[in-house]
């Protein structure tokens, strides 16, 4: 029996993909009338290399990165930010959301730790689209392939943007990409994080790896196999299960809201055109 090691392969052609995704960040933002492009800065993998893309595809003047840190931010975070702007020159400014934030909550001091993470994810967007509007720019997605699938982000928080350079890649590929680019050392070695309170983890809170869940969302949805298959080369039942229903259960964050249709031709239904459809 082989197993799932001998199967997957997740090695990209990193020179190959940093081409495309240039010319798409380039082709998606001047074909809705752009030349800007803004994205929020977490100084984590994602963000970073999404930042060098766009500062490589646009010119490092037509790119601001914006900077949200909350009271529990992680100080290395925030000098890991840093280290990108410095490396790639794009426009920058660094906004807190601890005050705002702190506000809210002081009316809910029993909120739990998700409320508060959702909340500053969704409180970062609203200040993305109102810099992408003082910018004349549009917003950058970082949210990557296993994110999307796993509903590993907040609904119109991290989730929300224009165009996502990133998102049809799995995070063991956007790694290896990463690489190529030469996002900062420091970056590319510490473990995966939303930074959302004080020593959170993306893989602590998940409870696996990105490298094994990967390997089984290659298979489960890029090829199609089907339980059996994928318990027969390897992967526990429980393990497979699991995925399939975050995959199920968070497919609402990959689509616009659902429209009760009452005319013969709804909106996202029946009155589909593509993204630039008149452009």
């Amino acid at each position: 029996m082989m197993h799932s090691q001998q199967i997957v392969n997740l090695t990209i052609n990193a020179e190959l993909v940093a081409e495309i995704l240039r010319r798409f960040i380039r082709n998606e933002i001047r074909r809705a009338g752009f030349s800007r492009a803004v994205l929020g800065l977490s100084g984590g993998l994602d963000s970073s290399t999404v930042a060098l893309l766009a500062a490589e595809a646009l010119g490092p003047e037509n790119v601001l990165a914006v900077v949200m840190p909350y009271k529990t931010s992680s100080p290395a975070s925030l000098r890991d930010a840093q280290l990108v702007i410095a490396q790639t020159g794009v426009r920058s400014i660094e906004i807190s959301i601890t005050e705002q934030i702190d506000a809210y909550f002081a009316r809910f001091p029993d909120a739990s730790q998700l409320r508060l993470a959702n909340k500053c994810a969704r409180e970062r967007m609203t200040i993305l689209y109102d810099q992408s509007a003082a910018f004349e720019g549009l917003v950058l997605g970082t949210s990557n392939k296993s994110e999307l699938l796993l509903g590993y982000g907040t609904q119109y928080g991290d989730l929300a943007s224009a165009i996502n350079p990133v998102g049809d890649l799995y995070k063991t590929q956007l790694r290896q990409l990463a690489a190529y680019l030469g996002v900062p050392e420091p970056i590319l070695q510490k473990p995966p994080s939303g930074d959302l309170w004080v020593g959170q983890t993306d893989e602590g809170e998940l409870g696996f790896t990105y490298a094994e869940v990967d390997r089984l969302l290659y298979l489960m949805v890029d090829r199609r196999w089907r339980r059996a298959e994928l318990i027969e080369v390897g992967f526990a039942a429980e393990f497979v299960d699991r995925v399939a229903t975050l995959i199920r259960r968070n497919h609402y964050k990959r689509r616009m809201p659902v429209i009760a249709k009452l005319s013969h031709r709804t909106v996202d239904r029946d009155f589909r055109y593509a993204r630039d459809w008149g452009t």
